[in-house]
């Protein structure tokens, strides 16, 4: 029997370290060649890393959240054979092939802990004090101490107090003449928690869950703090009438003619219009497309339109960017929409399908809400925010008629765009959705 050390291997484009976000085996653990051992972030992209052998988990070198160097040791296997390292003076050397590895002091696990759960110590059992209902002259301990509708008796310190407890005096038992309620009887009532939820169905949760930021989800709070720290946003917006642009998707939906290449056209969302017509918004004030470097004092105007669409996943928000949208029509924004929706999803998305972006459309769909106020994808300077469509009654000069509308809610970067130039742009973008024919004139 030998041991074999396998490292962290080099994940591609230059990328030096990587941070670990998942292991998928402990010690103990028999594993098969090509079973997936772990899982490593670079950037935006997660990486799987397969085993290239069979053998038992000796050792994992690297707790959830660290991050590795390529190259660095992070699962030792027992292995059939001699394996890929050797002891020599009662140390670990690796064999000639691989340059020498110090291995660290063997963990029992380096999983990611578990989330720790601090319940707050049960207080001692307290034994209500009984409490005379001065309408029926009843003695009552517990659960609705007092008939239905009669007020409890409490000075404004104690109502205070249990207010802040968000405790129902209805349910507390009072100790005090006529029986009112005084300190010691919310004191008591909090004691016994787990009496009173059995007859109230109400019950205190004191427990405080652990849970490290790792992964995604540092990337994202990383990436949202440089936004919120750097950037001074401007949010502005606009009421759109797309009950045109509606009709004429429908329309479109309902022809099954071939795009290019002979494939079936992809069903169009109200993404693709929008896509189209931030273009034609973008060649009137092409500072829009723009990336700014605040340290450098630089404004990088683009030429090509790479259009980030923010998306949710599984596993946090991520970015997927359809890169040179002037050079696309409508199917084609769509079609490449939903290939790197679904490849976000499934965590199939590569580093460069998940950066680029020039600027970005961000949307909740149906949860969109009235207005939103959206982040700024650092380093660009504007992002356009989608809310969710309603029909509402328009005042056409004689009378209410429904329309479906919906809202932009669009930030920019006011170091670099003026309020005057955001809503103009804007504009642009309400006139071509409102009258979507324009979307396809030249």
């Amino acid at each position: 029997m030998g041991e074999h050390i396998i490292k962290l291997p080099d994940v591609g484009e230059g990328v030096a370290e990587a941070e670990l976000v998942e292991w998928h085996v402990k010690v103990g653990d028999i594993v098969r060649e090509d079973t997936v051992l772990a899982a490593v972030m670079t950037d935006k992209a997660t990486v799987e890393i397969p085993s290239p052998v069979d053998g038992e988990i000796l050792w994992l070198g690297a707790e959830i959240g660290d991050t590795v160097a390529i190259g660095s040791p992070i699962v030792r296997l027992k292995v059939a054979g001699e394996g890929n390292v050797k002891p020599q003076g009662g140390a670990v050397e690796a064999v000639a092939s691989e340059p020498p590895v110090k291995l660290p002091t063997p963990k029992p696990e380096s999983a990611a802990p578990a989330a720790k759960t601090k319940p707050k110590a049960a207080a001692p059992e307290a034994k209500p004090a009984p409490a005379v209902s001065k309408s029926t002259g009843q003695t009552s301990v517990s659960g609705a101490p007092r008939p239905e509708g009669e007020k409890p008796l409490a000075s404004p310190a104690v109502r205070l107090r249990a207010k802040e407890a968000g405790i129902d005096l209805r349910q507390v038992a009072g100790s005090g003449p006529a029986g009112r309620i005084g300190h010691e009887d919310i004191e008591a009532f909090l004691a016994r928690g787990p009496q009173v939820a059995k007859a109230s169905g109400l019950a205190r949760n004191d427990a405080v869950e652990d849970i490290k930021v790792v992964g995604l989800r540092r990337k994202i709070a990383e990436k949202m703090t440089l936004s919120k720290s750097r950037i001074p946003h401007i949010t502005y917006v606009e009421e759109i009438d797309v009950t045109a642009l509606e009709d004429l998707r429908a329309a479109l939906n309902k022809e099954k003619r071939a795009a290019k290449g002979g494939a079936e056209r992809p069903k169009l969302t109200l993404l693709p219009f929008l896509m189209r017509a931030m273009v034609k918004a973008i060649a009137d004030h092409p500072q829009l497309n723009s990336l700014f470097d605040d340290e450098a004092g630089i404004i990088h105007q683009h030429g090509g339109i790479h259009i980030g669409i923010a998306a949710q996943t599984p596993s946090g928000l991520v970015v997927p960017v359809v890169k040179h949208a002037e050079a696309r029509d409508i199917w084609d924004c769509g079609a490449e929409v939903n290939r790197l929706a679904e490849a976000a999803k499934s965590g199939t998305a590569t580093r460069d399908e998940l950066s680029g972006s020039t600027i970005t459309i961000t949307s909740l769909g149906a949860m969109g809400g009235i207005a939103t106020t959206p982040v700024i994808n650092h380093p660009e300077v504007a992002i356009i925010g989608v809310n969710k469509m309603m029909v509402r009654p328009v005042w056409d000069g004689t009378q209410f008629i429904p329309r479906k509308m919906m809202n932009l809610s669009s930030s920019f970067d006011h170091r670099v765009i003026d309020g005057w130039d955001a809503a103009v742009f804007i504009q642009r973008i309400k006139a071509l959705l409102e009258t979507p024919a324009l979307i396809f004139v030249d």
